[in-house]
């Protein structure tokens, strides 16, 4: 646990949707067993480019809809600001709660306009990403400046909420409140976490403790031994937190 932070989230999220799960596998038949085999410990499922590109992604969305499951859409539109727009109103017909864009203004901007009920997370700096990363890109500032930065103009835009690191979350809370909404991918629930491709991790109390609203987690759920009781240590954890 991070010693000398705890602004837990005040917003009225049921405890078991602060869980999303992401669905990274390599078919919707894979993704609909892991749901079926989990049930009722996980409401919220977060589904990428790798299904997207499998086909059945839509009707997977109904059918999690008809299961009464909520559905982030992690597809994180970049294009010109025309063609996320049109992407954006297309996808807000489907029932997805959130959707991930990337980008400048304008393109935040077209997505907004057309969102309806649909909330849109502006992608901030991916987990995958450490400072040497950010400045091979092109970046002369650090990972929290960049952040906060982006977020405040995605808030200022009109936009629901931002993916961040747990690592920023907590300077974004203490700048802009409760206004937006805090998605922290890279959780890693252990203090032994394994190598993988992400740089920038937290665990589950971390996450929270520094202002997160929901967290992302994959394959500590679906790739552990028994997803369901991995994905019950977490809920228990969560439930922990916010009701006391």
């Amino acid at each position: 646990m991070v010693a000398g932070i705890g602004v837990l989230s005040t917003k009225p999220i049921a405890p078991e949707d602060r869980l999303i799960l992401a669905l990274d596998l390599p078919s919707p038949d894979k993704a609909w067993e892991l749901v079926e085999r989990l049930g009722p410990r996980v409401q919220f499922y977060k589904l990428g480019l790798e299904l997207f590109m499998a086909g059945g992604y839509f009707e997977l969305i109904s059918a999690l809809r008809n299961r009464g499951k909520r559905v982030f859409v992690d597809l994180k539109f970049f294009d010109v600001p025309q063609t996320v727009g049109a992407a954006v109103r297309q996808l807000a017909r489907r029932g997805a709660d959130f959707a991930t864009v990337h980008g400048n203004d304008a393109i935040l901007e077209a997505a907004c306009a057309v969102k309806e009920e649909l909330r849109i997370l502006a992608v901030t700096v991916l987990t995958s990403l450490d400072q040497g990363d950010v400045e091979a890109l092109g970046f002369r500032t650090d990972i929290p400046s960049l952040v906060l930065s982006r977020a405040r103009r995605a808030l200022a835009i009109g936009c629901d909420g931002v993916v961040s690191s747990g690592l920023e979350a907590q300077r974004l809370r203490a700048d802009l409140g409760e206004r937006l909404l805090i998605v922290v991918p890279g959780i890693r629930p252990v203090l032994n976490r394994p190598a993988d491709d992400q740089k920038r991790t937290m665990d589950v109390e971390e996450a929270f403790l520094a202002g997160a609203d929901h967290i992302v987690v994959g394959r500590p759920i679906h790739g552990a031994a028994d997803p369901c009781a991995a994905a019950e240590d977490i809920q228990r954890r969560i439930a922990a937190l916010f009701s006391a």
